[in-house]
């Protein structure tokens, strides 16, 4: 995961860090999927991973998977 001013693994870190946010289920989206991606994502703290193209009926799938709307 990349962004502007730092990758999505610190904000991450940064999130699960935080009491106030730590609770939040984060799923990685991410474009740069190789293999053992989805493992490492999961170890770092996300609760699912999903590579692009996004397949819009999964990413929409694990939304209500992790609001509990399924």
């Amino acid at each position: 995961m990349q962004l502007p001013k730092m990758d999505g693994l610190e904000v991450l870190d940064r999130i699960k860090k935080n009491p106030a946010t730590a609770d939040i289920p984060v799923i990685a989206v991410t474009a740069h999927a190789m293999k053992g991606s989805e493992e490492h994502f999961i170890e770092m703290g996300c609760v699912d991973y999903i590579s692009k193209p996004i397949d819009i009926h999964r990413f929409r799938s694990l939304i209500d998977k992790y609001l509990g709307e399924e």
